[in-house]
């Protein structure tokens, strides 16, 4: 799953993503999920293997690489609930028919589109009624802890009025507010239902920082969880996890 950081990550969203699909469907029932610049695969295969189907969307020919190569070891009845696609999020309207999906999943990529407001659009109109909207962003809110919390004064102090910032591969991208987001799933028809912070505790870990012993794991994923829960701690957390449903 990698180190400290992405596991964590990719747990949590999980979970979230579990919570929200008991919340509104019933159990059992086999879901078609697209999942929306899907990088290596991991949230894509885990619901595969949970019996849904799955469609992935990556322009990256690497990631996507990755993913087939993920794919391509998973037993023959999981291979086939699982479609993986080279395009672009900007295009689902190219690749699919409106309310084709019960679940979009969007994560780790509004960060890298500027004008994001037509994609999520786009997004919404893949769901059918009652469908699930998952999107994943950097919380341009907190911009300032990581910097903070690291002693780079300068840096925090830039964050406070800007959505721009470095990312840890050097990239210059974006972060989004809540507030924000709130009026654009309002008025794409997916209003917000419920969000989570993501990545509270842990996002000053180095990128590879390795995973503590399994029981010192489960209590940090504890308390990540409850903190993603939990006002003020959600707020400030390095990502946030919002779920619109489609009306």
């Amino acid at each position: 799953m990698g180190g400290l950081r992405n596991t964590v990550r990719q747990e949590l969203v999980a979970r979230q993503v579990d919570e929200q699909l008991a919340a509104r469907f019933p159990v059992g029932q086999r879901l078609r999920v697209l999942d929306v610049g899907m990088g290596q695969g991991t949230q894509a295969l885990r619901l595969a293997r949970a019996g849904h189907k799955v469609t992935g969307l990556e322009s990256d020919p690497d990631m996507l690489n990755a993913a087939r190569d993920a794919l391509a070891g998973e037993p023959a009845g999981i291979r086939e609930r699982v479609r993986l696609i080279e395009g672009d999020g900007r295009d689902t309207g190219v690749h699919f028919l409106p309310g084709s999906f019960d679940v979009v999943l969007c994560h780790g990529v509004l960060m890298y589109v500027q004008e994001p407001d037509a994609m999520l659009a786009g997004l919404a109109r893949m769901l059918a009624p009652g469908g699930l909207l998952s999107l994943l962003v950097r919380n341009a809110d907190a911009l300032a802890m990581r910097p903070g919390l690291s002693g780079d004064w300068p840096t925090a102090l830039a964050a406070f009025d800007t959505d721009a910032y470095t990312n840890r591969l050097g990239l210059e991208v974006r972060a989004d507010r809540l507030d924000a987001l709130t009026k654009t799933l309002a008025g794409i028809g997916a209003p917000l239902h419920a969000w989570y912070g993501v990545r509270v505790f842990s996002d000053t870990a180095a990128g590879d920082a390795e995973l503590p012993a399994a029981e010192e794991l489960e209590q940090l994923l504890a308390a990540e969880d409850r903190a993603g829960r939990t006002d003020p701690y959600r707020r400030v957390a390095a990502l946030i996890h919002l779920c619109g449903v489609r009306g």
